[in-house]
């Protein structure tokens, strides 16, 4: 690789584990363990069948599935033969899952068992797109290689991950490994984890916070843990060992209703979901577990700043290997853990551009400050885009599917507070009032438009209550919003 430095050409972090640990523990699943070597061997194989099967440096592999241990296979074996690893959340509605891969031109697409049968109807679809280069991949995941591991140049793209932008359509965001790695070695300074650990993978590999897990742990030689559905989550702790969460704080207060032993094992916990009550944390203090919270976004490749989680909401301070700095009240980032840009059709165009106003910043949309000790608190986020169980929701989206209703003319979708979720979609909607008769003469029910956006958009994303549009005098379009919003509100 002419003119590449020579720290940026090495061997992914599961080879070297492989090399230096064979035996170590890579991943469990069902209470099984795989090794790193055998991880090492099966994702050699894999990266021979892709390029058996034609895929090329800088391909595009669309995952449309949830987290197993093939998907993490798959993910390392992009890694090794320098393919984007672009994961879809098998959520999505098929009409969405297909515009999205047209719209980032994915030529290839994988759909394992569960996606098929959930979505049974997509590999046709997908199939007959209209266009000779669709194709679909069948892979043995059972066999192993003995061919030595790749060297590759940790500068160049791994991956595409999917988040939420102000159009409605996801944005693509794309990843190096450097960029995993820098994010990694950075949230160890904090939150250590060793070889003798493990990390349990309960957020989806489509979310840069699961991706997370998988690059946290490969760097520390650590294993990924499956969730298993078929036991409660407190009995698998004990089982598996599991020694590192992440976790809402329902989830939280969950584990200890049901079973406080199951934590005794558990050396850190980053918490995410909103605000975490004194009592939590002070069973937490008296259990000796270190509880984190923190402020990530996708194209920051996860964590930004971290802290021992506190009752005030703040989210710690800056990790090492990130920049952050406040301008009109908005964050802007930059460092080794920024991603390489979106994905666009031609390849990746860089938002940060060659703007003179923000000189390799990223302009996150976030509203934040700092607080007397260093820590950063978030005040909230210049777009319409709130966060859900843990999901981006962006508004407009919903409002488009709602908009599709033959009697619907205006939605406004916005974050109404849950204890549970942190925040759910509501609506409110405005009727065509030329095309109301005797038959329908009234709003349409919340089960009659839970069937209708059935098969529009993902089920999380369905307003949960549904208001009348309220009567509010005519403003410019970027209030009215506002307006509309306050005053259903204050009708509630």
């Amino acid at each position: 690789m002419p003119n590449t430095p020579a720290d940026t050409v090495k061997l992914p972090p599961i080879h070297q584990v492989a090399a230096q640990r064979p035996d170590s523990t890579a991943y469990t699943v069902n209470g099984k363990t795989v090794s790193y070597q055998q991880l090492s061997q099966q994702v050699i194989a894999i990266g021979e069948q892709l390029k058996q099967a034609g895929l090329k440096h800088g391909d595009r592999l669309a995952c449309v599935a949830n987290n197993s241990p093939e998907l993490l296979t798959l993910y390392w074996a992009c890694v090794d033969s320098g393919l984007l690893f672009c994961p879809i959340s098998p959520r999505f509605a098929q009409v969405q899952i297909i515009e999205l891969i047209q719209a980032h031109q994915y030529r290839y697409f994988w759909l394992p068992t569960s996606t098929q049968a959930r979505l049974p109807r997509l590999e046709t679809a997908l199939l007959t797109l209209g266009t000779d280069s669709t194709q679909l991949l069948v892979l043995n995941f059972k066999q192993q290689s003995q061919q030595p591991a790749p060297e590759i140049n940790s500068q160049h793209a791994v991956n595409a991950i999917l988040t939420s932008g102000s159009t409605g359509l996801p944005k693509a965001a794309v990843h190096s490994l450097h960029n995993h790695i820098a994010s990694a070695k950075g949230s160890k300074t904090l939150i250590d984890i060793s070889a003798e650990d493990s990390w349990l993978l309960s957020l989806p590999l489509f979310h840069i916070g699961g991706l997370a897990i998988l690059n946290r742990c490969a760097l520390a030689g650590a294993g990924v843990v499956f969730e298993d559905k078929s036991i409660a989550l407190a009995e698998q702790l004990t089982r598996d060992r599991v020694s590192h969460l992440s976790l809402v704080s329902a989830q939280l207060q969950q584990l200890l209703k049901a079973d406080i032993d199951c934590l005794s094992q558990v050396k850190a916990m980053l918490l995410g979901g909103g605000a975490i009550s004194a009592s939590l944390l002070d069973q937490l203090s008296n259990l000796n577990i270190n509880a984190f919270t923190s402020y990530g976004m996708t194209e920051m490749s996860s964590q930004i700043t971290t802290g021992i989680a506190r009752t005030d909401r703040s989210s710690g301070q800056l990790l090492p290997q990130r920049e952050l700095k406040i301008v009109d009240g908005e964050i802007w980032l930059r460092g080794e853990c920024l991603f390489l840009g979106y994905l666009s059709l031609d390849g990746l165009y860089k938002p940060l551009g060659s703007s003179l106003e923000t000189k390799g910043w990223f302009p996150s949309t976030d509203l934040g400050h700092w607080d007397k000790n260093d820590n950063l608190c978030i005040d909230g986020r210049l777009d319409n885009m709130f966060v859900c169980g843990g999901e981006n929701l962006q508004p407009e989206e919903v409002e488009t599917a709602l908009k599709l209703h033959p009697l619907i003319d205006d939605a406004i979708v916005f974050a109404q507070a849950d204890a549970k979720f942190g925040h759910l979609p509501v609506a409110t909607l405005k009727l065509d009032k030329s095309k109301l008769n005797k038959h329908a003469d009234k709003m349409p029910t919340e089960a009659e438009l839970t069937v209708f956006l059935a098969d529009k958009i993902a089920r999380f994303k369905r307003p949960r209550c549904y208001y009348p549009w309220p009567d509010v005098a005519n403003v410019g379009i970027k209030v009215v919003r506002k307006q509309i919003i306050a005053a259903v509100l204050l009708a509630k």
